[in-house]
């Protein structure tokens, strides 16, 4: 892991809780260190932090830290060090900033994977402004004996590794998303034989694990994943991916099975179908996509009726750009399709929606 701290100039106390930090992670991971924006700059190129942590939020050169990290793909943990406590806000000089400062102030706070409070009242008062809910509380070593060193480098640490652990699909590169959807295919059918490629499964071990299984669990579609391995061999590591700590959008919810959403089958297929695919036109989620493939492969659908249903409904376009995304995340064949699939924007929409489930 790599951690990049900025903290603003002259400011002793926040100096000395980031050089504990340093220290205190030294065996662990790769931490640096700057009070300079353009330090920053040189260290995050030759680095490549996965976290830049962020001290403070009265400085205008920690947010556009901030802003450079998350471009860069990094990811921004904040700590406020008492600097939105009241009796601070109330002061008139800091009024006085605080009016000119807001717009950019707010959303910087807002767009943090996690916000560190080092005091329970902080965490409340903080919670009570409404920008951010993800909120950790971590004493400062510094400032107080209720925490070791060692208690809060661990703290933290654990932390960064929440950060990393979340809306882990964003880091998965082009072999690993092969690799899931040929993982997803197998899940499915039960037979490798329906794979039309295993070339992304050629060396496993170079697979990232830890992020898949994660992002399976996330999408709670862990049951397919784990058979899918199972159907395809393959030796991957031991991950209780259920016990792995992750930061979640205000607005998600973890997926539940379709028919704990639409309602069970009722006996007439293409009326089930239509029910899945009006369900994923209010949300795609991929659970739903995987559901839905699973329907479609059954020897009860009658192609030529659910295509005059969908038409019927209005549900023809949404359903051939929906059929476009089937194919490429859970590898639906052709001879299944009951419309062309469509790549249109639409399409992309649906993509898009799938990749930003788990963003923050």
């Amino acid at each position: 892991m790599k951690v990049l701290h900025i903290y603003p100039k002259s400011d002793e106390l926040i100096q000395r809780h980031v050089a504990l930090l340093a220290e205190g992670m030294r065996q662990s991971a790769d931490v640096r260190f700057t009070d300079s924006n353009a330090a920053f700059r040189t260290i995050f190129q030759e680095q490549q932090p996965d976290i830049v942590h962020c001290h403070g939020c009265w400085h205008y050169s920690l947010a556009r830290a901030a802003q450079t990290a998350r471009r860069r793909g990094a990811r921004v943990v904040l700590t406020l060090h008492g600097q939105l406590e009241p009796w601070v806000t109330s002061e008139k000089p800091i009024q006085d900033k605080f009016g000119k400062t807001l717009l950019w102030q707010k959303a910087y706070l807002e767009q943090a994977y996690a916000v560190i409070t080092l005091g329970k009242l902080e965490r409340s008062n903080f919670l009570e402004m409404g920008w951010n809910r993800r909120v950790e509380e971590i004493h400062n070593a510094v400032t107080t004996n209720t925490i070791t060193t060692a208690e809060m480098c661990s703290k933290t640490f654990a932390v960064y590794q929440k950060v990393i652990d979340s809306n882990t699909l964003e880091a998965l590169d082009e072999r690993n998303l092969e690799a899931l959807s040929t993982i997803i295919k197998a899940g499915i059918t039960g037979d490798k034989r329906w794979c039309s490629s295993l070339d992304a499964l050629q060396y496993p071990q170079n697979l990232d694990w830890r992020r898949l299984l994660v992002y399976a669990e996330h999408e709670h579609i862990r049951n397919y994943v784990d058979y899918g391995i199972s159907i395809l061999g393959l030796s991957t590591p031991a991950i209780d991916t259920d016990r792995i700590g992750a930061y979640f959008p205000d607005n998600y919810i973890k997926p539940q099975s379709l028919k704990d959403v639409i309602g069970d089958y009722e006996g007439n297929e293409t009326d089930y179908l239509l029910r899945m695919i009006r369900q994923l036109q209010k949300q795609p989620l991929l659970l739903h996509m995987i559901e839905l493939t699973r329907e479609l492969m059954r020897d009860t659908v009658n192609d030529e009726l659910l295509a005059e249903a969908l038409d019927n409904k209005k549900l023809t376009n949404f359903t051939r750009s929906l059929i476009q995304v089937l194919s490429e995340q859970t590898g639906l064949d052709e001879g299944y399709m009951p419309l062309p699939p469509a790549d249109n924007r639409l399409t992309g929409r649906i993509r898009k929606q799938l990749a930003n489930h788990l963003k923050i």
